[in-house]
């Protein structure tokens, strides 16, 4: 099955703006995730804690929903679920 990963903002610099992914039927949010951070130089560091907890204020959507109000990082996927990267954003 295929998901969309789209990321947004300072993760352009470290991964494609968008890419389609094939995953096994049954992946989930963190499956997918951790396939990611192999394949990106840099992107576990900038999504995770050194102990593997999602960092604050890190957003991961799937189709529009955070997966912290889901199942979080086993939130379990759908082919063609849309899954978008925030990272923490500054500004003023």
């Amino acid at each position: 099955m295929k998901v969309t990963i789209k990321s947004f903002a300072t993760l352009r610099k470290l991964m494609d703006k968008e890419l389609i992914l094939e995953i096994k039927e049954g992946a989930t949010v963190g499956d997918t995730i951790k396939e990611l951070t192999q394949k990106y130089d840099g992107l576990f560091n900038e999504l995770f804690e050194s102990s593997g907890v999602i960092r604050p204020y890190v957003n991961i959507l799937v189709n529009g929903k955070n997966i912290h109000f889901i199942d979080k990082l086993e939130t379990k996927l759908k082919d063609e679920d849309i899954i978008s990267l925030f990272p923490p954003i500054a500004g003023g």
